[in-house]
């Protein structure tokens, strides 16, 4: 039963979010044929059979039974429905195709610009309303790298300091991954860190995102945290070994300890008693404590990351917060647009980083139950930046090839026969449900993999 409500969650969920992408892209559309009188015969949010609607003036709008997108027909244009019985007449004044170029232009590209405007506000929104959080990069030093971890199989090494990422010195970092997306989706990607004292340069290999696949984490500032307990559980292993408050573990049968997820991962693999050395003020004590074997921890608790880094909470005015959302909408769109060119120049694995429905919707679900509404929208930003750059793709049956067609035109001064737009979009409308079968089709196969 919990397993059929999750699930049903996480549709739940994934089709409010499509919704939101999908009205405000065919918004987008709508508006700017109602700009220049054109007329629109359908807003439809989910492609046909239609299901349920009302009609309003000339236009009918209604929700269809294919919830993996929607479209606005107009009145004298080639789209999605394949309908061509207009040029059996003369073309009208509200038609599409009597229109100039350049209205048209406007009318195809509304659909991405409004995509685009929606990540802007969404997160101007949640900057205005939350603010962010900045780790001033002076304040990570030191970094723990485990063993298991992607870091380590890169050529990181515990010790290491951050000290650039492709040439660039960054001024903050922020929670989770320390690395931006805009950054890490380049097709060279080097790190400089201070080991040792001495400048070294990390150089991560070409499939670096094939590797992220696997382990989404690569650097986080929690690895900078030192094994210093801030608090203990009554009753508790610690509590009752009489490790207090303060306490600074340096070292765990006899090995030199530093950072507290190394403490974590020594705790977690001991097999009985463990005697640690207590940096306590000026003294240190020797304490032995046993691991809850059940849970394999002591319960203890790390310090407040915020105090520790000194994290800078930053409050956004109106106009600020829409200049930072544009920046992130910018940040995030070129690290999409680049990861996009990797995966068409076959640097990366098309099988391991194209997703479709079903690994958006699993997604979209994690970003939720991690981040509440405010992960949701985030999220549901970034969805609608990669919604706008795959539908500007110069692909028929897509808004990009919608506008190949009318770049043509205005520079030939000539229209492409409707013969020839029929069949590119025939055959653009095969490729997208081929490619829809495939990407379902290697969600649910990379889902029972695991």
């Amino acid at each position: 039963m919990d397993s059929i409500l999750s699930l049903l969650q996480t549709v739940g969920i994934f089709i409010g979010a499509l919704f939101i992408l999908v009205l405000v892209h065919e918004l987008g559309h709508f508006l700017a044929a109602k700009l220049f009188k054109m007329r629109v015969e359908r807003f439809s949010i989910g492609f046909p059979p239609r299901v349920v609607g009302f009609q309003k003036g000339d236009t009918d709008y209604c929700i269809s039974a294919t919830p993996l997108g929607g479209y606005v027909k107009i009145s004298g244009m080639v789209d999605e429905s394949m309908d061509d019985s207009f040029t059996e007449s003369e073309p009208q004044p509200w038609e599409f195709r009597s229109k100039p170029v350049w209205q048209r232009i406007i009318v195809i590209s509304a659909g991405v610009i409004f995509n685009i405007i929606l990540a802007v506000v969404i997160y101007a929104t949640m900057y205005f309303s939350y603010g962010a959080q900045h780790i001033p990069a002076d304040k990570v030093g030191a970094l723990y790298i485990p063993e298991t971890s992607l870091a380590y199989d890169l050529g990181f090494q515990t010790g290491d300091e951050l000290v650039s990422v492709n040439q660039t010195r960054p001024e903050s970092y922020r929670f989770g991954n320390m690395i931006s997306i805009n950054e890490i989706t380049k097709s060279d990607v080097t790190f400089e860190v201070l080991r040792d004292g001495q400048p070294t340069t990390i150089q991560a290999p070409g499939n670096l995102l094939d590797l992220l696949n696997e382990n989404p984490e690569l650097l986080s500032v929690e690895y900078a945290l030192p094994s210093q307990i801030s608090a203990t559980s009554a009753s508790s292993p610690a509590a009752e070994a009489g490790l207090q408050p303060g306490d600074q573990i340096i070292s765990m049968d006899g090995q030199p300890v530093n950072y507290w997820m190394q403490m974590a991962e020594l705790i977690r693999a001991a097999e009985g008693e463990i005697q640690l050395e207590v940096q306590r003020g000026d003294s240190v004590l020797t304490l032995e404590v046993t691991p809850n074997p059940d849970t394999r921890t002591i319960g203890v608790a790390p310090v407040d990351p915020i105090e520790y880094f000194g994290v800078e909470y930053v409050r956004y005015g109106l106009f600020s917060s829409i200049g930072q959302g544009m920046v992130t909408t910018v940040d995030n769109t070129v690290g999409i647009v680049q990861g996009l060119g990797r995966l068409v120049s076959g640097s990366i694995s098309v099988r391991e980083n194209l997703g479709g429905p079903v690994a958006i919707a699993a997604v979209t679900r994690e970003a939720t139950d991690r981040g509440g509404w405010v992960g949701f929208w985030m999220f549901t930003a970034m969805l609608s930046i990669t919604l706008a750059i795959m539908n500007i793709l110069p692909i028929p049956v897509l808004d990009g090839g919608h506008l190949v067609f009318l770049i043509y035109e205005g520079i030939t001064r000539r229209e492409p026969s409707v013969k020839v737009r029929m069949a590119l979009q025939q055959v653009g409308m095969i490729l997208i449900i081929g490619l829809m079968i495939f990407v379902t089709f290697n969600d649910i196969m990379r889902f029972i993999g695991g």
